[in-house]
């Protein structure tokens, strides 16, 4: 097991200060053992329920009799099989002396954010559980961390083969069970081969009406397939920053899936030395690199954005620190340089640094607002 300290730190720094914490995450990512780490650590008493246990769902059939004498924390898993119990916390927490804090696990979908946003507003603050980054796995192991991602089943299996068949059983139950259970009722086959369809637009912009095309359904129901799995949080959306600039800019989001590892089993891509052979291998990297930055630059997807003009120029990262502007470009070569594109943004966007982050050990400047950073040392020793 791979400690979670980063992940812990935050849970419990919310457990202070809300009667109520949200700890949401795609299935298999290691909730439950991050919840039990805490328990192990909570120095008062601790209550925890598992409602895929049988017994701890009979034991919540009536869930305001059962938490009600409860006192200390209470860890609730798969909360989001249980939909009465929202309204029953709202009560709970707003008693005189409140003498329980509650931690809620569940994987993200419409039903449980919009339960829990209209029972619990003011009273729960949320927290993703992310999988494995290189803070967790070690810098050192950033090529296996790449290839198979940061599922921990996954990342820690004894062989790239066992590996590959834990994510390929993870795509298929993901498909059949869980997608159902999150209340999304996509038929599994379509999905799979939608999920298939946007693993080749990895790192690319978004365009419902070809995929539509290509499938036999409309544009409208391809966006819904879409939203299925950033509300499963399998995949991200990277919005276009606008800006009143004189380029006409795109406006189509671009769209990463959330693990490499996933990435790479849904093309079929079977070892680490397919993948160097594959076309996916740049932007597989490009987007894993990106994961890894927005931990580091401690930002959230909804704080970046990517900027691209019809003139060429793009960017593929822009964050916000405080009031300065920080640009990202990534790019899988041993002999990063200065581009039009960057030029473009520095002087489009007023960016303050911009950072090229290459798969290199290395960091050097190359203009005196840009540096090139190789993954590993910013992994490593951070960007700033």
């Amino acid at each position: 097991m791979i400690p979670r300290l980063r992940h812990e730190a935050v849970l419990r720094r919310y457990l202070n200060q809300f009667p109520v914490v949200g700890l949401l995450g795609a299935r298999q990512v290691g909730k439950t053992t991050l919840a039990r780490s805490i328990k192990a650590k909570e120095q008062g008493p601790v209550t925890f329920f598992d409602l895929e246990d049988p017994t701890d769902e009979a034991r919540l059939a009536n869930p305001k009799l059962t938490l009600e004498s409860l006192s200390g924390l209470v860890i609730i898993d798969e909360v989001q099989r249980n939909r009465g119990l929202f309204p029953v916390l709202r009560v709970l927490v707003d008693r005189p002396s409140n003498p329980a804090r509650f931690l809620l696990l569940g994987s993200a979908g419409p039903n449980l954010l919009r339960q829990s946003a209209e029972s619990l507003a003011g009273r729960i603050v949320y927290h993703e559980l992310s999988p494995l980054r290189a803070d967790e796995s070690g810098p050192e192991s950033l090529e296996q961390l790449w290839w198979r991602g940061g599922f921990p089943r996954s990342f820690l299996a004894d062989s790239d083969s066992t590996s590959t068949t834990w994510r390929t059983a993870f795509i298929r139950t993901f498909l059949e069970r869980d997608l159902p259970q999150l209340g999304i009722s996509v038929p599994a086959t379509a999905m799979r081969r939608f999920w298939t369809m946007v693993a080749h637009l990895h790192g690319q912009r978004w365009n419902s009406a070809l995929i539509a095309r290509s499938m036999g359904i409309s544009a409208p129901t391809a966006n819904v397939y879409l939203d299925s799995l950033v509300d499963a949080l399998l995949l991200r959306r990277l919005t276009p920053w606008f800006e009143n600039l004189k380029k006409r800019q795109v406006k189509a989001p671009k769209l990463y899936l959330t693990d490499s590892g996933l990435l790479h089993s849904l093309l079929r891509i079977e070892s680490g030395p397919d993948l160097l052979g594959h076309p996916i291998a740049g932007p597989s990297w490009e987007g894993f690199a990106l994961h890894e930055v927005l931990r580091i630059l401690t930002v959230d997807w909804e704080d970046c954005y990517y900027w691209a003009a019809h003139t060429g120029a793009e960017l593929d990262l822009l964050a916000f620190d405080g009031g300065r502007r920080i640009g990202v470009e990534f790019k899988r070569s041993s002999s990063p340089r200065m581009t039009r594109s960057l030029y473009s943004a520095l002087e489009d966007l007023k960016l303050d640094q911009v950072f090229l982050i290459y798969p290199g050990t290395d960091r050097f400047p190359l203009h005196k607002r840009v540096e090139a950073v190789g993954l590993a040392l910013a992994c490593a020793e951070g960007l700033t």
